[in-house]
């Protein structure tokens, strides 16, 4: 067997691996040896099929089996030498193609851009901010003020009254398109709130100055982007029946409420309510510091990127930002999205930041425990209410998933090993400072 290079240009190599006929042939001996004991043919007894018979019946398989086995080797042994690690997997072609015949040399022809050398983080070099935002009174009275909107109850306003923006409308309805009634669009006693935006837009508004016991037509458009494929933008018509127009009464904020949210009294349920928001703090916090460690690390190190890394992740970035700019885009039946500059200035940053980080996290040794993956499948399984089973089995035999989840984990875990080494200052902000700082980001 011989590997020959045939390409070395910054990152990328080539090479050609020649396994000979003779290789291949002892293979193949090999595997026919090795499976004798277990066949068993009509004539002959379990393990004594003549190898003659063997080879006629198996060896075209075996050959090809032989041929793969060899060169996944080769290439192994390889990698093992050199110490080189592809960025991606390798491309791999047999010279001749389908011209090859039994008895012939195999050569395959291997490239790949390689992993580039590291250089080594000095993390005492970093110096960075920690926001320290504490849940004031009038924060935890806000939350409290949500709580007891969203446990309000809703009473009957007065004979004759005209329904308002937040007050809740019992309707019966009836939709049409063109004059034909359609499923699913007829409800009975529907409790709708003006203004929450739960029916398509511009339906509330034509309730609002209803009366009990009014027949309101109220004319909508489905949007584009509608689920229902044979109603997205149509127009149709829902004739209502306002059987009852009530007020909103907010519940009282006392010991009640709390117990209803499973707190023993009002006390601990501010108490519960100041945790939670320190909690929202301090995560939103730590995005604005990992964005700041991001920003110091990129300045800080720099090497030569695998362009095949650097192209596969503009091509993505670009790909994504199209289907948010075309939402009733669900699939990629497209032209093909030909990246930005500014698409492929942002992926070099990308693949830059992440092999820096997977290089740190490797050499310190960083991995995710079982128990980390469990946790973050569970929580992924929560978005699918009723079908968290058949999640957690289709993460289970889709690697692509497993490697989806961990990522962040690992990313995070990185973050944290090099914090631990970095200057950091504890800094006391308002609420609306670390807010500006959130909103920040999303400029960037």
């Amino acid at each position: 067997m011989q590997v020959t290079e045939t390409l070395n240009d910054g990152l990328k190599r080539g090479y050609t691996i020649t396994v000979t006929a003779a290789e291949l042939e002892v293979k193949v001996q090999e595997k026919l040896v090795e499976a004798q004991p277990e066949i068993e043919m009509k004539g002959f007894r379990k393990g004594k099929v003549p190898m003659a018979i063997l080879r006629k019946q198996f060896g075209q398989r075996l050959m090809g089996d032989a041929m793969q086995e060899a060169i996944d080797g080769a290439m192994k042994d390889h990698f093992d030498a050199t110490g080189d690690r592809p960025a991606l997997q390798p491309e791999v072609k047999m010279v001749g193609g389908d011209t090859w015949a039994e008895g012939q040399d195999v050569v395959v022809e291997m490239s790949y851009d390689m992993l580039p050398p590291i250089p080594e983080v000095d993390a005492t070099k970093i110096t960075l901010d920690r926001l320290i935002v504490k849940a004031d009174d009038a924060s935890v009275e806000e939350a409290l003020a949500n709580l007891a909107t969203s446990a309000q109850n809703f009473e009957d306003r007065e004979e004759g009254a005209a329904a308002q923006d937040g007050d809740q409308v019992v309707i019966d309805f009836k939709g049409s398109v063109d004059g034909d009634y359609f499923e699913g669009g007829t409800g009975t006693d529907y409790p709708l709130v003006l203004g929450s935006n739960s029916f398509i837009p511009g339906f509330e508004a034509q309730l609002v100055g209803a009366k009990a016991g009014d027949e309101v037509k109220v004319d909508v458009s489905f949007p584009e982007a509608y689920g229902a494929a044979h109603l997205a933008g149509k127009a149709a018509v829902f004739e209502c029946t306002v059987k009852a127009v009530k007020a909103a009464k907010p519940a009282e904020i006392n010991d009640e409420l709390a117990t209803k949210y499973g707190a023993e009294d009002l006390a601990a349920l501010k108490g519960q309510i100041a945790e939670r928001l320190e909690a929202e703090y301090k995560g939103a916090s730590r995005s604005v510091m990992k964005r700041a460690l991001l920003d110091q690390l990129d300045g800080l190190v720099k090497f030569e990127l695998p362009a095949a890394l650097v192209e596969a992740e503009a091509n993505q970035i670009a790909h994504q930002l199209w289907h948010e700019e075309h939402p009733e885009e669900h699939g990629h039946n497209h032209d093909n999205i030909e990246p930005s500059d500014e698409h492929k200035t942002l992926a070099e940053r990308r693949v830059r930041l992440g092999l820096l980080l997977a290089e740190i996290g490797r050499k310190a040794e960083v991995t995710v425990t079982d128990a980390e993956m469990t946790q973050a499948v569970l929580n992924a399984a929560r978005q699918y209410p009723g079908q968290e089973r058949q999640f957690f089995e289709f993460v289970q035999k889709n690697q692509q998933m497993q490697q989806q989840l961990r990522a962040p984990l690992f990313e995070d875990k990185v973050v944290d090993h090099i914090v631990a080494g970095a200057t950091v200052t504890d800094k006391d902000v308002s609420k609306e400072d670390l807010q500006k700082a959130i909103e920040a980001l999303d400029e960037m």
